[in-house]
């Protein structure tokens, strides 16, 4: 057994649950966000107040739910092995889709450097696809070296937004801000629902916050300090090097950009240092497109293990590489990428974010609506209940505001993925057998 003195406190906790959220998802935002216009730093303090409340929410789930699964296994708690299926399911397949638009943003980071890529959009595409493989064929020697590249790249996005978050405020420009507060005339509430799914994205994979509980000191009382400091901490950064960039940068010249950190620090410093922080921002990204494609093919590897997926998914090579998935779900993503094939690569890229984060919800959703049941399993009552209970409600109510705010095209195409889910579940159900009678009789 570990001793106390070897475990992590609050503040180490904390710091990782931030560092940890701030992959790549927040390094082209500002451009789309731009579209909008100012108004969307509403749109920043509605999700960061969701944020906090899914992630301490799925700390508590993670409390209570000791065996593997994740999200998956919350789901199973209340609403049996369909929604198990399910949440796996759509959360595979949300990291399809997310995976495509973090190589669009490395590609548009990229470009600068090699005007080919942005020459045509069947160019950009193919730069799309090439990286897309790449990180995938680079992960067929096992996840070792993978989890190392992965953890030193995350710095290359890191730096460069907490440098604008603090610094890049002696260069904000007031007038430049409030010039561009709303810049499509929108009605306030369709304004600020139009960066929510945009905002939401830069969080995801908080529901893996908790995941080091077991080396935490006292870890009921500080995973869920920690997953709130450490959401807040860096929806604050969000917020700040977002800001600063909306009033350094003039609002068009921003919303038509593919590498908008690397324009903002261009007008900070010169074009070299701009093209540094573009090329910090290429090497983020691809490290975090090796992570997450190896990430993907070890959800369907768990999932084929538990009988859900199908069986050619948990084949391994000596390795313990899941080619055989790799393989197909890069194949998926390039169809993907030709799918949602656009001149601007902006708009690409928000189509993408949309989808993605509808069906990254709909697990949240699954998992979340189960917190109830798993509350009432391990007997908790009183002021801890009523507060969980506060708290989960918050999450979901903000879950379903973002599925309507993701548009009508994103759920109109993730509703068909979710159907076609349950599709999928009727042919391997027969695994797992219900007595209905049984059922029937439970109080």
């Amino acid at each position: 057994m570990s001793s106390k003195s070897n475990k992590m406190g609050l503040m180490g906790l904390t710091i990782i649950v931030a560092v940890n959220m701030m992959g790549s998802g927040i390094i082209m935002l500002p451009a789309n966000l731009a579209k909008v216009g100012t108004i969307t730093m509403l749109s920043w303090i509605v999700t960061a107040l969701g944020a906090m409340a899914l992630a301490y929410s799925f700390a508590q789930c993670g409390f209570f739910v000791s065996r593997s699964g994740g999200m998956s296994a919350y789901a199973e708690e209340a609403h049996g092995k369909s929604s198990f299926f399910m949440a796996s399911y759509t959360y595979y397949v949300s990291l399809a889709i997310a995976n495509v638009a973090i190589a669009i943003t490395a590609i548009g980071y990229l470009a600068p450097f090699v005007p080919w890529l942005s020459a045509a959009p069947v160019n950009t595409c193919m730069g799309i696809i090439a990286l897309l493989w790449l990180t995938a064929i680079a992960n067929f020697w096992g996840p070792k070296i993978t989890g190392r590249i992965s953890g030193v790249t995350v710095w290359g996005v890191i730096i460069p937004v907490c440098t604008l978050a603090v610094f890049g405020w002696f260069w904000f420009d007031p007038h430049t801000f409030s010039s561009a507060w709303n810049v499509q005339n929108k009605p306030f509430g369709e304004a600020v629902s139009s960066g929510i799914a945009l905002t939401l994205w830069a969080f995801l994979g908080m529901e893996s916050a908790c995941a080091n509980s077991d080396a935490v000191e006292n870890p009921k009382k500080n995973v869920p300090i920690a997953v709130l400091l450490g959401t807040g901490i860096a929806a604050v950064i969000y917020v700040l090097s977002t800001a600063a960039m909306q009033g350094i940068v003039p609002n068009a010249q921003l919303a038509a950009s593919t590498s908008p950190f690397g324009l903002a620090f261009s007008i900070l410093f010169n074009p070299a240092i701009g093209s540094l922080v573009n090329l910090l921002a290429v090497v983020a990204c691809t490290g975090s497109l090796l992570g997450w494609q190896f990430t993907i093919a070890q959800v369907s590897k768990a999932g084929a293990d538990n009988g859900i997926f199908m069986k050619f998914f948990a084949d391994v090579t000596k390795h313990g590489a899941p080619i055989k998935g790799m393989v197909l779900i890069t194949t998926v993503q390039s169809a993907i990428a030709l799918m949602t094939i656009s001149p601007d690569l902006s708009k690409q890229f928000n189509v993408l974010v949309n989808l993605a984060v509808f069906t990254n919800v709909v697990p949240y959703i699954l998992s979340l609506t189960a917190l109830p049941a798993i509350m009432k399993k391990n007997e908790l009552t009183g002021a801890p209940y009523a507060r969980n209970m506060f708290i989960v409600l918050i999450a979901i109510l903000y879950s379903m505001y973002s599925i309507y705010a993701a548009g009508a095209d994103a759920v109109f195409w993730g509703s068909l993925v979710m159907l076609f889910g349950y599709l999928l579940y009727g042919m391997v159900a027969h695994r797992f057998p219900v007595n209905i009678a049984d059922a029937g009789t439970a109080e």
